[in-house]
């Protein structure tokens, strides 16, 4: 079954599980050194924009984005060739890191502002983003599945929960509303919603771009 993967997805899910097994053997220099930083971090390398899209900070973090990966990476590598898929899949994975960094460069200006002011929690909500990372290939996995959509939009998707059925550009508008009103609120402050939409978006144009000068298949 692994023989009939298609190249690019194949050695993107290797590289992938290679780097999250180096983890645990190199320990925290690898999350501090590949992992996303924002802008105004001492920590930020530029470098991180790519190779965040390698790191994962659990196993079921990255077993369903690998799983995402293989499902539908695969028809995309079939029908745009490799060196395509490839291309859209990084443009995607740093876009969303783009759109995810400049949320949080908004976000730490108006603390710095609050800070200003005599607000000490301000401060320490500061240093927090300041030392923390982001990982994943979520951005990217999120990409492919516009283009899945937007390629072929009535698709039936099973999802396993809830157990319901639904044609794939309605299975990424909705997806796609959940992010958004999710970064918007707050919730799962943990999870880089706005990364999410990010490669949706960077995704779209994309694919827009292609379709308007027949670029699309070849």
């Amino acid at each position: 079954m692994f023989d009939r993967i298609p190249p690019v997805v194949k050695n993107l899910i290797i590289i992938n599980v290679i780097m999250f097994v180096g983890t645990f053997i190199v320990g925290d220099f690898m999350y501090e050194k590949l992992s996303l930083f924002c802008f105004q971090s001492p920590f930020f390398k530029p470098y991180q924009l790519l190779t965040h899209m390698f790191m994962h900070g659990g196993f079921f973090h990255i077993f369903f984005n690998m799983y995402t990966l293989f499902i539908f990476g695969s028809v995309l590598e079939n029908v745009w060739g490799g060196k395509k898929f490839l291309f859209y899949y990084l443009v995607t994975g740093i876009g969303a890191a783009l759109l995810h960094n400049l949320t949080i460069y908004i976000e730490l200006s108006s603390l710095v502002n609050s800070a200003g002011a005599g607000n000490f929690m301000a401060q320490a909500q500061i240093n927090q983003i300041l030392g923390t990372p982001t990982v994943g290939a979520s951005g990217a996995i999120y990409g492919l599945l516009l283009a899945y959509a937007m390629l072929f939009p009535n698709n039936v998707m099973q999802l396993i929960f809830p157990p319901i059925a639904l044609k794939a550009k309605w299975f990424v508008l909705i997806f796609g509303v959940i992010e958004l009103l999710s970064g918007l609120s707050g919730a799962g402050s943990n999870i880089a919603h706005f990364a999410h939409l990010g490669g949706m978006i960077f995704g779209y144009f994309l694919i827009i771009y292609w379709k308007k000068n027949n670029r699309m298949y070849y």
